[in-house]
């Protein structure tokens, strides 16, 4: 006899804890949160989960406080008898710190897949890592989903005539090549100097886009300034439009007046991480029906790679 499956989500992802679980077809579990005066947290689950397979749902973001309430809600599943434990993170706070970029720094998203292996996690569903060597940090099954699967669709039916991809810096030249591929579409590059994190010093294009539709690709957007800088040097180089299509909405600091105020005509996200305010150049497109078909999929034994192949 299959296990029964029950859904939960941490205080992060409420609301795509709900569409996701609506999706699969069954309410999402119940689950409290105690927060003491110190800020400490403590998870409980309102109803059994004694040999059940267990879906929790947590984006780390902000990563610090998140990933904590999320591994004391794992280790909650395993006291209290689940059969198995998945951990679906739609989003993986430290997933930028995937490397020694300079010396005596850490490499923070090895920091956090130990963190998530020591507490007696079964598997981790998760979508777009920054980086996709991070899944050979884990020693458990990782289920890495593509966001394009939901937003790729959208840019298609803009019916955009003369459409080019564009990468907003050297080293997402491999994302921004697979997305283009979609559409049997070209890339150019947009080439970045920084002095120091999210200050960009010099920034140049690489490749025509001239009287092109120009679309960015990217796996976040954290204060903007990239994206936008990228936006408005495009259209001064004679670009029809500029879009930009990301999954991950950091969306930190100055972000939302920095897209208002670009040659974005608009920017496509996921709803990985919940948005803060509003914003009319920003499009949202539910990931919660992959993560619910993944679902399925994992509980069924059957393909995930065949949900977005």
């Amino acid at each position: 006899m299959e296990p029964i499956v029950k859904i939960f989500a941490g205080s992060a992802s409420q609301m795509l804890g709900h569409h996701i679980a609506e999706c699969f077809g069954q309410p999402l579990g119940a689950l409290s949160l105690q927060r003491f005066a110190d800020s400490e947290l403590g998870p409980s689950f309102d109803e059994s989960v004694r040999g059940c397979e267990v879906f929790l749902i947590q984006s780390t973001f902000p990563p610090s406080e998140h990933l904590m309430e999320l591994m004391l809600m794992v280790d909650a599943c395993k006291r209290a008898s689940a059969h198995k434990v998945n951990i679906v993170m739609p989003y993986m706070g430290y997933a930028r710190q995937d490397r020694k970029d300079k010396p005596r720094v850490s490499i923070g998203a090895k920091v956090v897949a130990n963190i998530i292996q020591s507490v007696g996690t079964d598997r981790l569903m998760t979508c777009d890592l920054h980086a996709g060597q991070i899944q050979g940090f884990f020693d458990i099954p990782v289920d890495h989903l593509d966001g394009a699967t939901v937003t790729a669709p959208y840019i298609k039916s803009l019916n955009l005539k003369n459409l080019i991809f564009a990468s907003p810096d050297v080293g997402g030249v491999v994302r921004t090549r697979a997305f283009a591929k979609k559409f049997g579409a070209e890339i150019v590059v947009c080439d970045k100097m920084r002095l120091r994190a999210n200050e960009i010093a010099s920034m140049q294009v690489i490749g025509d886009v001239k009287g092109m539709d120009v679309v960015f690709v990217d796996d976040m957007v954290d204060t903007a300034g990239t994206i936008c800088k990228a936006a408005d040097l495009v259209m001064e180089r004679g670009a029809n439009s500029v879009r930009a299509v990301i999954t991950h909405p950091l969306l930190s600091g100055p972000a939302h007046a920095r897209i208002r105020a670009s040659a974005l005509t608009e920017l496509i996200t996921t709803d990985t991480i919940p948005q803060r305010e509003e914003n009319d150049k920003i499009r949202v497109i539910s990931i919660a029906p992959l993560f619910a078909a993944a679902i399925r999929n994992v509980v069924t034994h059957e393909s995930i790679s065949s949900l977005f192949g």
